[in-house]
């Protein structure tokens, strides 16, 4: 019986020391949680200044643009410039000396020009793919429905230029399908080629199905099934000379990120 009373004692202080410990650790990882998610977040507020520089595919023009200024938003005093252009002739420009800090391409191979020149800081990292769609005038007065109609005579049809990433995506798919078409023009980016249609000075273009979706209804969209032979992953890298390098790395963050991949398929992009 008196054995009883002091098991009660003994324990107590030690149930309660035990939960004090799980307590402590709880709120140490809380914090740690907390410094991490900061970090993610790529550093702190005041570690990100200035301006950063984003050499991006045209592609990339409507979903970059609204990363820019959440990123500004969440970092007051900082500001993203951007030159969205055909993928090659900006990596063309990153290794002939122009200063940027982060470079966004539309495939492998435009990102390798600039690896190749080790111009990069590290490993490109691929954060979204596109894939193709056929891009016509609204009501598709000329019936296209397939890929093969493109070549149908008497149709005018823009490409973008075979260097160019959506170029080469175009002449993949049309490789596969064992089809031969010669358009009226090659555009040196896809958002060229896309113009082309909305002034209706051609029919038809290839283009990606992000710039369909941001085209909101100048245009219409026409799926095809060789278009999923032919998805183009997009990398994403720091440069190695980058002027502003933290600021670019937390840039590179927010567009790999769960908020920045929800704007990036929002826009039509598909997870890579």
């Amino acid at each position: 019986m008196t054995t009883r009373p002091t098991h009660r004692r003994t324990l107590q202080p030690a149930v309660g020391g035990t939960a004090l410990l799980l307590a402590l650790s709880a709120c140490s990882s809380s914090d740690d949680s907390a410094s991490a998610s900061s970090s993610a977040g790529a550093s702190s507020a005041g570690d990100v200044k200035g301006t950063v520089t984003v050499f991006a595919a045209a592609s990339l023009k409507e979903s970059f643009t609204e990363l820019g200024e959440e990123f500004e938003a969440a970092h007051p005093g900082t500001k993203v410039t951007f030159n969205f252009g055909g993928s090659d002739a900006l990596a063309a420009s990153i290794t002939s000396g122009a200063p940027a800090d982060v470079f966004a391409a539309a495939s492998p191979k435009t990102m390798q020009i600039v690896t190749d020149a080790k111009s990069a800081a590290g490993e490109p990292a691929t954060f979204v793919r596109n894939q193709l769609e056929i891009a016509v005038v609204p009501g598709n007065p000329e019936d296209v429905a397939t890929l093969k109609d493109l070549t149908k005579s008497g149709l005018k049809v823009a490409l973008c230029a075979k260097e160019v990433p959506c170029g080469a995506a175009a002449q993949k798919a049309l490789d596969g399908a064992g089809l031969r078409l010669t358009p009226v023009s090659y555009e040196q980016d896809v958002k060229s080629a896309l113009t082309k249609v909305q002034l209706k000075e051609v029919d038809a273009s290839v283009v990606y199905k992000t710039d369909v979706q941001a085209a909101a209804g100048k245009v219409e969209g026409v799926e095809f099934p060789e278009s999923a032979g032919a998805v183009n992953d997009y990398p994403i890298v720091l440069l190695k000379d980058a002027p502003n390098a933290g600021a670019a790395e937390a840039f590179i963050a927010l567009v790999r990120s769960g908020q920045g991949r929800k704007v990036l398929t929002e826009a039509g992009f598909l997870n890579p």
